[in-house]
C-alpha cells in the first residue's frame, strides 16, 4: 500500500470517528453505554490524530511504516473499525438542521452492538498504543539517558570545582596538558608496533609488572610513551583501573623531586576517581591551615592508599634520564614506585636513553628498545609532504625518493627525520632536492650535522630574520626553566633605554617560529615554547658562545634595562617575584 492510500484510509476513519463522537455528544439522556463509547472513542481519536500526523510528515522508508501497513490491510484492525462505524452511521437518525437545533438525538443501539463496537475500539486502540510506544520508546530512552548523562556531568563538574583547589594545592604540575600536546602531534597509525609487541602486551596483561623501554636520542620515546598512555585511556573502561604518568624534562629540574612527582601521580589518580579522594583531603586539612607542605612519606602513604583502592594502576615515567640524579633523587623515586607494587597491582613502564645510571636499575626487568620503525618513519614523512615545495608536491617519483632516502638515513631516529624534512623547505627545484638527499648523513654524527645545517639556514636568511632567530634561540637555551610564548615575545620586545614595555615592538609568535629553522616548537595546551628536543639544548650549549657570543650580554641588558617597571613586569611572569636578582637567575647561569 502506498503512503497516499494509507493516509487516505486513516483520514476516512478519523472523519467517521469525529462524526460518531459528535453523535454521542448530542444523544438525549445518554445512557451508561453511550458515555462509555464517548470515552473510548475520544481516547482512540487522539491516537488516530497522532498516526495521521506521522503519515503526513513521515517517509515510506521509515521503519515504523511497515507496522502501519499491517494495521491497514483488508480485514485488519483499521478496516474492521471503519466497517463498524459505517454500520453505526447507517442507523443514526439524521435530522434536518432546524430539528437538530431544537431536539437532541436518541440512543438507537442495542447492548450487543455497543459491546461489538467497544471491542473493536479497544483492539485498535491497543495496537495503535503499542505501535506508538515502539517508535517513541527508543527516543524516550535516549532522551532520559541524555538527561542522566547531563546530570552526571553537572555533578562531576561541581565535585571537580570543589576539589580543584585541593588538587592544585597538592601539585601544580599538569602532565595531562603535556600528554594532550604530545599526542596531538602523532602521525596517524604510528606506534602500532609498540602496542602489538609481546613485551607491551605482557606488561598490559600483568605477566610483567615492570617494563623498561630504552632508546637512542631522538627515537621518539616521548611520543611512544604518549601513545601508550592514549591506548590505556581508550582501552580502560572500568573506573577501578587507574592511569597516571610523568614526563621528565631537563628544563623542569626545580620541579623534579620524589615528593613533587609522586604528588603529581596522586593528583591524576584522585582527579579521575573522586570517590578515592579521602587521603588527599586529609593531607589538605592537616597541612594547609599551617601553610606547610606534606612530606614525602605522607605523599607516598596517600598514593599507596589510592593505588590499593584500584584493581590495577598503570604508571608510565618518560625520559627518566632527564631526571637529574642529584642526591640520589632518581633512584629514590624508582624505589618508591617499586614499593607501590608490594601493596597492589601497580604496573610500571619507564623510558630512558641508554645511560648506565638508569639501565643498571632495570637489569632484571623485561626490556623493549624503542626506535622508530621504517614504516612509522615513512608515515611521518608522507604526512609532512604537504609542507614541502611544489616541485616535490607535483612529482610522485620525487616524493618516493624523499621517503626512501630519509628513511634509510635516519636509522630509527624520528628527530632526524623531522630535521631532514625541514632541510627541504627551501629547495625549490628537483636538482636541489636530489642534491640535499644525496648528502644526508648517517650514524652518530648525523644529528650534529643536521643541527649544523639548520644553523646555516638561519644564518642564510635576511639579516633581520637571522637576528631574531639568534635572539629567540638564545633566550630559550639560556633560560633555566620553560618559557611561555608571551614571556619570550615580551623579552624580545625590550630594547636598551625603554621606560615601559612597547606593545608596538612585540613580535608575533608565529613569525618567531618561522625563522628558527624547525628548531623550536610550541606546546599549545601549556603555551610553552621550547626546543624540539633535549639534544638541541645540548647542541646549543656546545656552540652558543661561538655562534652568538653577545647573547648573555644582550640578555643581561634586557634584564637590567632602564625602568624597573619594565623588568618587574616580565620578572613576575617568569619568576613570580618582583626582583632583578630572581630574574637574572632564570637566565644567567
Amino acid at each position: 500500500m502506498e503512503p497516499l492510500s494509507v493516509t487516505t484510509s486513516v483520514t476516512a476513519i478519523l472523519q467517521l470517528t469525529c462524526k460518531f463522537i459528535q453523535y454521542l455528544s448530542d444523544v438525549k439522556d445518554a445512557p451508561k453505554e453511550c458515555q462509555q463509547c464517548m470515552l473510548e472513542a475520544s481516547n482512540l481519536l487522539n491516537l488516530l490524530i497522532n498516526l495521521h500526523c506521522r503519515l503526513e510528515y513521515g517517509q515510506a522508508g521509515d521503519p515504523w511504516f511497515t507496522a502501519v501497513l499491517a494495521l491497514n490491510v483488508a480485514g485488519g484492525p483499521c478496516d474492521q473499525f471503519k466497517q463498524a462505524l459505517e454500520q453505526l452511521q447507517s442507523k443514526i437518525e439524521i435530522q434536518n438542521g432546524t430539528q437538530m437545533s431544537k431536539k437532541r438525538l436518541l440512543w438507537k443501539f442495542s447492548k450487543a452492538e455497543v459491546a461489538s463496537t467497544l471491542a473493536r475500539m479497544e483492539r485498535l486502540k491497543s495496537l495503535l498504543t503499542i505501535h506508538t510506544l515502539s517508535n517513541t520508546l527508543p527516543h524516550l530512552q535516549a532522551y532520559m539517558a541524555t538527561i542522566r548523562e547531563t546530570q552526571n556531568l553537572q555533578w562531576n563538574a561541581q565535585n571537580l570545582q570543589q576539589r580543584q583547589p585541593i588538587l592544585d594545592w597538592l601539585s601544580p604540575t599538569d602532565f595531562p596538558a603535556q600528554q594532550h600536546d604530545i599526542i596531538s602531534r602523532r602521525q596517524e597509525d604510528t606506534g602500532r608496533w609498540l602496542l602489538d609487541s609481546p613485551e607491551f602486551q605482557g606488561w598490559l596483561q600483568g605477566a610483567n609488572r615492570t617494563l623498561f623501554c630504552p632508546g637512542i636520542p631522538g627515537a621518539g620515546k616521548t611520543m611512544m610513551a604518549a601513545i601508550a598512555i592514549d591506548h590505556l585511556y581508550k582501552s580502560t573502561q572500568s573506573g577501578d583501573i587507574g592511569v597516571a604518568y610523568i614526563f621528565c624534562n631537563n628544563k623542569a629540574k626545580a620541579d623534579h623531586s620524589a615528593r613533587t612527582l609522586l604528588a603529581a601521580l596522586l593528583k591524576q589518580l584522585v582527579r579521575s576517581s573522586p570517590d578515592m579522594a579521602a587521603p588527599v583531603t586529609e593531607l589538605y586539612d592537616r597541612y594547609s591551615e599551617r601553610g606547610s607542605r606534606p612530606y614525602l612519606d605522607d605523599i607516598f602513604e596517600a598514593l599507596q592508599s589510592v593505588c590499593s583502592s584500584h584493581t590495577i594502576v598503570h604508571i608510565i615515567v618518560d625520559a627518566l634520564d632527564e631526571y637529574e640524579d642529584r642526591d640520589g633523587e632518581r633512584s629514590r623515586i624508582i624505589d618508591k614506585l617499586r614499593k607501590l607494587q608490594t601493596k597492589g597491582d601497580v604496573r610500571l613502564l619507564f623510558t630512558s636513553r641508554f645511560i648506565p645510571g638508569v639501565t643498571q636499575k632495570f637489569r632484571s626487568s623485561p626490556t623493549l628498545e624503542l626506535r622508530a620503525s621504517d614504516e612509522d618513519v615513512r608515515r611521518f614523512i608522507k604526512g609532512q609532504i604537504p609542507r614541502l615545495p611544489k616541485c616535490i608536491l607535483r612529482d610522485d617519483k620525487l616524493q618516493r625518493a624523499v621517503q626512501d632516502k630519509i628513511t634509510e638515513a635516519v636509522d630509527g631516529m624520528f628527530l632526524l627525520a623531522r630535521l631532514y624534512v625541514d632541510s627541504l623547505l627551501d629547495k625549490r627545484n628537483r636538482q636541489k632536492v636530489m642534491s640535499t638527499l644525496g648528502k644526508l648523513s648517517k650514524g652518530s654524527v648525523a644529528l650534529d650535522e643536521a643541527y649544523g645545517e639548520a644553523i646555516k639556514r638561519i644564518d642564510g636568511q635576511l639579516a633581520e630574520d637571522s637576528s631574531l632567530a639568534r635572539r629567540a634561540l638564545s633566550w630559550i637555551t639560556y633560560a633555566q626553566r620553560k618559557l611561555t610564548t608571551q614571556e619570550l615575545c615580551h623579552a624580545l620586545a625590550i630594547e636598551p633605554g625603554d621606560k615601559a614595555l612597547n606593545n608596538d615592538n612585540i613580535y608575533d609568535i608565529e613569525e618567531i617560529i618561522s625563522v628558527c629553522a624547525g628548531l623550536v616548537a610550541v606546546d599549545e595546551e601549556s603555551n610553552v615554547i621550547r626546543l624540539v628536543h633535549y639534544t638541541t639544548q645540548q647542541y646549543f650549549e656546545r656552540i652558543r658562545l661561538k655562534w652568538n657570543p653577545g647573547a648573555q650580554e644582550a640578555i643581561a641588558v634586557a634584564c637590567l634595562t632602564g625602568s624597573p617597571r619594565v623588568c618587574s613586569t616580565i620578572t613576575q611572569r617568569i619568576t613570580g617575584a618582583n626582583t632583578y636578582d630572581l630574574w637574572r637567575t632564570q637566565f644567567l647561569a
